[in-house]
């Protein structure tokens, strides 16, 4: 595997070299096929530089459809069961590729809106200002186990649950890679901000990154940052010398606290807590609605005639079909009742002495 490389040449040959099953996560810029056919000037007859790029451009739509199918394809050849792909456009071409991906056996997981803080006017007024793109993320198929840090993500935004609406400046500034001649070296390059919520939300530490269209090597970069590997395809020569010159003046990571995953809490089964005697059998434990139930020996509960562990009995009182016992019944202790959950929390951090 090539990894933390760029392989230069066109995607649909070069993604045929790599092994199947190979990689944790592709993000994907491709050509949008915007279909510009005049200039556009702003009000002071400045030109706009817009993506005049010989290869956003094609035949008809039939020719981009072919294109885009075969580069999916492959793509979800070489996904991991556990991987998923992250594909960017906009109107022009999105709606195109999602069907195509849905047509492939992709298992479509979010759409998410990346609302542009800063963006370029309507200069001719006659329509509104196109503020938006869309990333489509997807799992290989519809059962597979697809990598998301959900816990990673609430924290990296505040303490809330991260939207599927992403707030996000277009690159600008010191960010924004210049050629010779001052201008931007790349028309369509994304903010790293942007790269930085896809890899950190659907990957871990060492996972593989694909970026089949790797430009200005935003993808790269934001995955070296993240202790992550990268394999970049870019067709221009220059894009890939561009990309090489900044991958090489990254040396170190982003500090650990913004990017590492929170590991899962250990699984401590109720009989646990009564073995060592965090709780003692023969004590009385209320569950909502004043039910009450005993602590048998063995870490079940008895509640009138019926026997069972804190969930069963926690859903037969209820008279539902399942319960979680351990925010369902409190024990008391110092004076006041507290939930088991809060009790296995104090017991897994070492608060709660037996």
């Amino acid at each position: 595997m090539p990894l933390n490389q760029i392989m230069h040449g066109d995607c649909l040959a070069v993604l045929k070299q790599l092994p199947a099953a190979s990689v944790d996560l592709i993000f994907a810029d491709p050509p949008y096929n915007l279909q510009l056919k005049n200039e556009l000037y702003r009000p002071n007859n400045t030109k706009v530089l817009g993506v005049a790029d010989r290869w956003d451009k094609f035949n008809s739509f039939a020719d981009y459809d072919e294109f885009c199918r075969t580069w999916l394809r492959e793509c979800r050849r070489l996904l991991k069961e556990s991987g998923s792909i992250w594909v960017i456009g906009s109107y022009h071409n999105l709606f195109r590729v999602g069907n195509i991906m849905q047509d492939l056996g992709f298992w479509l997981l979010n759409d998410v809106t990346w609302r542009k803080t800063n963006p370029m006017p309507n200069f001719r007024g006659r329509r509104f200002t196109n503020a938006t793109e869309t990333l489509i993320w997807s799992a290989k198929g519809e059962h597979c186990r697809y990598t998301f840090n959900h816990k990673l993500m609430k924290r990296y935004n505040g303490g809330k649950q991260m939207t599927s609406v992403w707030s996000i400046g277009l690159c600008a500034g010191a960010e924004r890679l210049k050629g010779g001649d001052g201008k931007k070296a790349h028309s369509t390059q994304k903010p790293e901000e942007l790269l930085k919520r896809v890899i950190l939300s659907s990957s871990a530490r060492g996972a593989v990154v694909l970026d089949p269209f790797f430009g200005a090597g935003t993808t790269g970069a934001v995955a070296k940052k993240l202790g992550r590997n990268f394999i970049g395809i870019e067709k221009e020569a220059a894009y890939v010398a561009l990309a090489e010159k900044r991958l090489a003046a990254i040396s170190d990571l982003l500090p650990e606290a913004e990017w590492r995953e929170d590991a899962a809490p250990r699984k401590i089964p109720f009989a646990e807590l009564v073995r060592e005697r965090v709780i003692l059998a023969g004590e009385i434990l209320r569950g909502k609605g004043e039910v009450c139930a005993t602590v048998l020996p063995a870490g079940d509960l008895q509640c009138q005639n019926q026997t069972g562990s804190i969930h069963r009995l926690g859903a037969l009182a209820q008279g539902t079909p399942a319960c979680n016992g351990w925010t369902f019944w409190s024990i008391r202790r110092d004076d006041r009742w507290v939930l088991l959950d809060e009790l296995r929390a104090g017991y897994r951090d070492g608060k709660t002495k037996n």
